[in-house]
Order: structure tokens, then sequence, then C-alpha cells
């Protein structure tokens, strides 16, 4: 897994349905929901017309996790839910979540560190276990 300057990506073998599929299953595992779902190359087609590799958009949150970072800040709705991607680049599949510690670092708050921390790492092991599969 390589860690971005606000991502945790991996590449894997799984075709893209596939690892659609596995996101999905991982992130319920770690007690995610998916609250949305964006096709974004359907998206491109329909409405500028552009063609691109398949790349799906998938909104996730963890409610305890969330509630929590709420109490201690209202706005960080604006930065909810948590999104993982799963996208096809140069015939690779890959997977990609938020780091989720660099994007709640903007806040300012010290007493999200620990969700921010408990959030990268459910999302981590989400990335590699689907990268793993």
């Amino acid at each position: 897994m390589i860690a971005t300057g606000y991502t945790l990506t991996a590449t894997t073998r799984l075709s893209f349905a596939r690892a659609v599929e596995r996101a999905r299953e991982e992130l319920k595992a770690e007690g995610f929901g998916v609250l949305c779902e964006i096709d974004v190359r359907a998206t491109l087609a329909e409405k500028l017309g552009v063609e691109r590799e398949p790349y799906v958009i998938l909104g996730a949150c963890n409610p305890p996790l969330a509630h929590r970072a709420l109490e201690v800040e209202p706005d960080i709705g604006a930065l909810l839910p948590c999104n993982v991607v799963v996208y096809v680049d140069e015939d690779e599949t890959r997977v990609s979540a938020i780091d989720a510690e660099r994007m709640l670092s903007i806040v300012g708050r010290e007493e999200l560190a620990p969700v921010a921390a408990e959030v990268r790492a459910k999302l981590a092991r989400v990335v590699e276990r689907v990268a793993a599969a």
C-alpha cells in the first residue's frame, strides 16, 4: 500500500467489478456502510460525452466514529463521508481511500486525532485486504 499526501492506495489483481464488490464487503467488516455510490465513468459519459476507464466512488460512513467526530466539531460533516474509490488505470485495478488523519488535520482540533487515527487504520485495512484478494 502506498500512502500519498492524502490517500491510502494499492493495486489489486481483482477485476474492477470484483474489487468494487470486495471493497463493499471489507468496508462492512470494518463497520462502514456505503451511503452513496457514484459511477464516475457513467456520469462523465452521460453529461460530457467523455469516455474513461471504470471509476467508482463509494461514500462510506462508520456511524459511531462519525458521531464522535461530530460531537467534537459539528462542521466536520463537510468532510464526510469518507470516500473509497475503485478505478482502472493503465489496465490495473486500484483501490484508494482517504487518509483520515491528513484530512482531519486541516480542522485543527487535537481532540479529533484519536478518531482520525481509528478511521485511518480501518480504511487502511480495507485497502490492504482488497489488494490482497
